[in-house]
């Protein structure tokens, strides 16, 4: 689809990333998916693109601005893989950069932002709980003032990347229940009283590693709260919107990687004397699937062109992510259909993406969550 607000510099980094991903991702995508993880070089190669730096300042190794179609055209580019589980291995990252570059003490940035933009540490958002998925109003952690520190206490779920990141940015109770009782606190893995585990083996995302966080008594400096006390909810809710964005984005590239794997296999084999793409029903799902990817690109590049412009088009975020989730799912299934036994297999882009699908409809703001968000924006 031809993309009206493309420049030089879009289509440059689009170009880059697509070629990154097609000469050092997609050929080592099922080895990594299976083995459980990626390299840790490739944190460092995706760093030294610029991938992470967006919206970081230059002082800190980031670029020095922000642009929405380029995060887009990132995780777009990125899914393409056919292994979304590196993405998300990647993205524990750039989740929880912003925050610490808007939000943290100068000391806390100048000590862990370039080596987190570069790619040589790791980072992660820390504000899922046992308790409650996507109702961060009532998180229950809690952090108590105690002389010059604070107390952290409780346990976070599902963080991605947690068993490798170096640092977290943790969402904490520090007044009463509710919304406006949230703080956040830049927490370092070897903080006494902070441990972790490994979530068991999931259904997808098998190259990312998603964890469990625990707080026992666990001691930070007042300086490691980031932002005001209590003003934390507006800031994490800020930051989903980021999320959301490179969700739908990401969505996009699995849909459009359905729908070549879909066309190449129909254009190959051959049923009843004939191609399989000649028959009606095989082309009807094909223009179906069509159909969806162009509505999909059509809303993100609004989007995209909305969120530079001015403020963040919270709305459209949300209807776009649940949307997405289910074009998602319908290209999912009809790829899968369109491939029979042979997209049941593993090592199959297709098979993982049927597999990756009802992650997107959870992770980052579940479709039920997103659909009350966007009725509450447009004033209902």
């Amino acid at each position: 689809m031809l993309n009206p607000f493309d420049t030089e510099e879009r289509k440059a980094f689009r170009d880059v990333m697509a070629n990154f991903v097609a000469s050092e991702i997609t050929p080592f995508a099922d080895e990594w998916d299976e083995a459980g993880e990626i390299p840790w070089s490739l944190h460092q190669k995706v760093g030294a693109l610029g991938a992470f730096g967006f919206g970081i300042e230059e002082q800190y190794g980031g670029l020095g601005f922000d642009d929405c179609f380029m995060r887009a055209a990132y995780s777009e580019e990125l899914s393409k893989c056919g292994a979304t589980g590196v993405g998300a291995a990647l993205g524990g990252r750039t989740i929880s950069i912003g925050p610490i570059q808007d939000l943290a003490s100068e000391a806390i940035k100048q000590r862990c932002l370039a080596d987190i933009v570069s790619g040589r540490a790791g980072s992660s958002l820390a504000i899922t709980e046992p308790s409650g998925g996507s109702d961060v109003a009532n998180l229950k952690t809690t952090a108590r003032k105690d002389g010059g520190d604070y107390v952290l206490n409780g346990a976070k779920t599902f963080i991605t990347g947690g068993m490798k990141s170096d640092y977290f940015v943790v969402g904490a109770r520090t007044a009463d229940a509710g919304l406006k009782g949230i703080s956040l606190f830049f927490v370092d893995a070897d903080t006494p009283g902070f441990s972790r585990t490994a979530l068991p083996r999931k259904m997808g995302w098998w190259a990312s590693d998603q964890a469990s966080l625990y707080f026992d008594d666990c001691r930070v400096p007042a300086a490691s709260m980031m932002g005001e006390e209590n003003r934390g909810f507006l800031a994490i809710m800020n930051n989903f919107n980021y999320e959301r964005l490179g969700m739908v984005a990401g969505m996009l590239g699995m849909m459009k990687v359905c729908f070549d794997e879909a066309v190449s296999w129909a254009r190959e084999r051959e049923t009843f004397g004939a191609k399989l793409i000649s028959h009606q029903v095989i082309r009807h799902k094909i223009a179906d699937m069509s159909a969806r990817i162009d509505m999909v690109e059509a809303y993100l590049n609004y989007i995209c062109w909305q969120a530079n412009a001015g403020p963040m088009p919270v709305a459209e975020i949300s209807k776009a992510k649940f949307s997405a989730s289910k074009a998602l799912e319908f290209c999912a299934s009809e790829a899968m259909q369109i491939l029979g036994g042979a997209g049941y297999l593993r090592g199959n882009r297709v098979e993982r993406m049927y597999r990756e699908v009802k992650i997107q409809a959870i992770g980052g703001g579940s479709e039920e969550i997103m659909r009350d968000l966007a009725v509450r924006q447009m004033g209902f």
